[in-house]
C-alpha cells in the first residue's frame, strides 16, 4: 500500500485551517488535501520534507523549503508523540495523537508558537 507523505507538524495546521494563508493557490490545495485526507483516511508517512500540503507553498523551492522552521516544528511534534520519522499510520490516528497528545495537552506553543499562523489556532477553539 503506498502511503501519502505528510509533515508531522501539518497535522496540526490543519486543525486549525480556517481559510486563509499565502495566495489563493495555497488555499485552496491546503482545503483540497484536508478534505481528502478526511475522506480516504489514508496511511500516512510521515516526514521532515516537503508534502501534499507543501506544494503550493511560496517557501517551495523545487521541494526544498526555504525556511527552517518547519522542520523544527517536524521535530517536536514527532518528540511529543513518541514517534520517528517514516513511522506510517492512518490519518485518523495520527490527528487524534495530535489532537490529544499536543493541542489538548496545551503543548501547542511548545512546537510552533513562533509561527506566522500562531494567532489564528489560538483564536479557533479546537
Amino acid at each position: 500500500m503506498q502511503s501519502c507523505k505528510i509533515r508531522p507538524h501539518h497535522g496540526l495546521c490543519t486543525q486549525f485551517f480556517i481559510g486563509k494563508g499565502y495566495d489563493s493557490l495555497f488555499i485552496s490545495n491546503m482545503q483540497h488535501n484536508i478534505n481528502k485526507l478526511a475522506k480516504t483516511d489514508p496511511v500516512v508517512k510521515l516526514v521532515i520534507e516537503t508534502d501534499i500540503f507543501c506544494e503550493k507553498c511560496p517557501n517551495n523551492a523545487g521541494g526544498i523549503c526555504k525556511s527552517f522552521k518547519p522542520s523544527e516544528y517536524d521535530k517536536r511534534v514527532l518528540e511529543i508523540l513518541g514517534i520517528n520519522e517514516n513511522t506510517e499510520m492512518k490519518w485518523s490516528s495520527f490527528i487524534k495523537a495530535t489532537g490529544e497528545q499536543i493541542i489538548k495537552s496545551g503543548r501547542l506553543n511548545k512546537v510552533c508558537g513562533d509561527c506566522q499562523w500562531y494567532e489564528i489556532c489560538m483564536k479557533k477553539p479546537s
